[in-house]
């Protein structure tokens, strides 16, 4: 009895995770090499291991369905630790963090060079690269699916260049229609 009882909780456990989305996410390099192929604009997510709010964007918002088909049809998807010690070459420059302390992996560590070139100072930062890896706009915090389809979409279709006041982008927020579940 104690088999059949683990072996549906193991199949449940299987079942869930086939149907929780999954963005496919590469290396910074990756994404650009693939941006040379086939164009498509890069979103970088830039955590840090000890990250509250970045851990809720992961579970909740970068796993909802609707959030991952999107950005994996529009998207090249990057992962990022704005703290960690990687060496990541972008734009003909080698970034990497000379100060990281390995004994601060899970707390406040060193930013990552590639951190302060993005302006990166809170986290979660969504950063948005349009298809020739220029900087379109670091989205700073914690967004919802509702929220991160706003700029998802807005910078896919290009709709930012012509949001040049406030009122204009207000206009727009008021104006566009969710379509993502929650």
């Amino acid at each position: 009895m104690k088999k059949i009882i683990l072996l549906l909780l193991a199949t449940a456990f299987v079942s869930f995770n086939a149907i929780a989305q999954k963005i496919n996410w590469v290396s910074l390099e990756e994404a650009v090499i693939r941006q040379k192929k086939n164009p498509k604009k890069i979103m970088i997510d830039a955590y840090t291991n000890w990250c509250g709010p970045c851990k809720m964007l992961d579970r909740n918002t970068f796993q909802n369905q609707d959030v991952a088909d999107y950005v994996n049809k529009h998207y090249y998807a990057v992962k990022f630790n704005a703290e960690g010690n990687e060496v990541v070459n972008f734009n003909g420059q080698e970034f990497s963090n000379p100060n990281y302390n390995p004994d601060l992996a899970n707390r406040r560590n060193s930013p990552h060079e590639l951190s302060r070139y993005f302006q990166i100072q809170v986290f979660p930062t969504i950063v948005f690269l349009d298809e020739n890896s220029n900087l379109i706009f670091p989205l700073k915090g914690y967004k919802t699916p509702q929220q991160i389809e706003l700029y998802l979409k807005m910078f896919k279709r290009d709709d930012h260049k012509t949001l040049d006041t406030q009122e204009k982008f207000n206009a727009y927020y008021k104006a566009f229609q969710n379509e993502f579940k929650g």
